[in-house]
């Protein structure tokens, strides 16, 4: 059985981490990249069908054409961040079953079944990217998740021709204390745990 993490590592992961709304321009290299999704993928998913696709937009060419894609609010963000992940879902996720679920025809419980393939897309790809959260806090980057962009013109303008469609976007790098909040409220244990 694995040790509990130590108070800072929980303070790094949890407690004294936050959504960042402005960026330093220290670099996120393809290394670094690398190294995040290399623990994010490591996660569990159903069936470990790994449906979350990434696309990081990096370059000031990118970042544009994505920030056209998002709401007034967060164009900046997108434009000032080192990187903006993309988080898509790929809805041919099922058809790579075979090699990574080999033990058993996990292809046919999907295959025809648009709703669930739909569904555990999304709900997989969206675990996927808090896993990308977290790896990227873990190796001590900053994240700014995001659900304010335009689906439609992010999928025309990244994934054009694919099976894969946006979930949603998450810029890493490392956070200023400009525009950040001060930690927010969270609901009470009572109110959001039932113990039966």
């Amino acid at each position: 059985m694995a040790a509990p993490l130590d108070d800072a590592s929980l303070g790094t992961l949890f407690r004294d981490a936050r959504t960042y709304y402005s960026w330093s321009d220290a670099p996120v290299t393809d290394d670094d990249l690398r190294r995040i999704c290399d623990l994010a993928v490591l996660g569990p998913t159903s069936a470990n069908g790994s449906p979350a696709r990434f696309v990081f937009c990096r370059t000031a060419e990118a970042r544009d054409k994505l920030a056209a894609c998002v709401s007034e609010a967060n164009a900046p963000k997108v434009r000032q961040a080192p990187v903006t992940a993309i988080v898509g879902m790929d809805l041919a996720w099922h058809d790579r079953l075979p090699e990574l679920f080999p033990h058993a025809d996990a292809r046919s419980w999907f295959h025809g079944n648009d709703v669930a393939i739909r569904t555990t897309a999304f709900r997989n790809s969206t675990l996927q990217g808090a896993y990308l959260i977290m790896a990227a806090r873990a190796l001590g980057f900053d994240c700014g998740a995001m659900s304010g962009f335009d689906a439609k013109a992010v999928d025309a303008a990244f994934f054009a021709g694919t099976t894969v469609e946006a979930n949603f976007l998450c810029s890493i790098g490392h956070g200023t204390t400009d525009k950040l909040f001060a930690r927010l409220p969270r609901l009470p244990f009572a109110e959001a745990v039932s113990l039966i």
